[in-house]
C-alpha cells in the first residue's frame, strides 16, 4: 500500500468540506496529513462550510504529493509542487492544481500556529 495514503496509527481521520484530515497530538503540536482530492478548491467547497471569504489558518508543512497553489487577499499568489516545503499565511484562498490529489504534512498548534513557530505576518501588498 503507499504510505501516503496508508492509514496512521493513532490518528483520528475526519472529513472536512471534501478533505480527509488525519490529526495526531503529539505534545501541544498537532500533525496532520491532509488529501484534497482533484479539483478541490477552499473557497468551493469550504467557504460555505466555515462563513469566512479566505482560509484564515497557517499551514506549515511538506507537500508530500502533488500541486498546491493559491493566492492571498491582496492578489499575491503561491505555488507549490511535491516535494516542497510549504508555508502559507492566514488570508488565501488554494486549490488542487492538475490531475493529481495533494497530499501534505502539516504541524500546527490550532489557531496559535504563526505565534508559536516564529512566523512573521507576511507583507501586505
Amino acid at each position: 500500500m503507499d504510505p501516503l495514503s496508508a492509514p496512521v496509527a493513532g490518528a483520528e481521520s475526519e472529513r472536512f468540506a471534501n478533505a480527509l484530515v488525519e490529526v495526531a497530538r503529539l505534545g501541544n503540536a498537532r500533525v496532520k496529513r491532509i488529501t484534497l482530492p482533484v479539483g478541490g478548491r477552499w473557497s468551493i467547497d469550504a467557504k460555505p462550510v466555515v462563513g469566512t471569504d479566505f482560509c484564515e489558518h497557517a499551514h506549515l508543512g511538506f507537500l508530500a504529493r502533488g500541486h498546491f497553489v493559491g493566492e492571498y487577499a491582496d492578489g499575491e499568489t503561491f505555488d507549490y509542487s511535491a516535494p516542497a516545503m510549504m508555508c502559507i499565511d492566514p488570508g488565501h484562498d488554494s486549490w488542487v492544481e492538475g490531475d493529481e490529489e495533494v497530499v501534505f504534512i502539516q504541524f500546527d498548534f490550532e489557531r496559535d500556529t504563526t505565534e508559536k513557530l516564529g512566523l512573521a505576518p507576511r507583507p501586505q501588498g
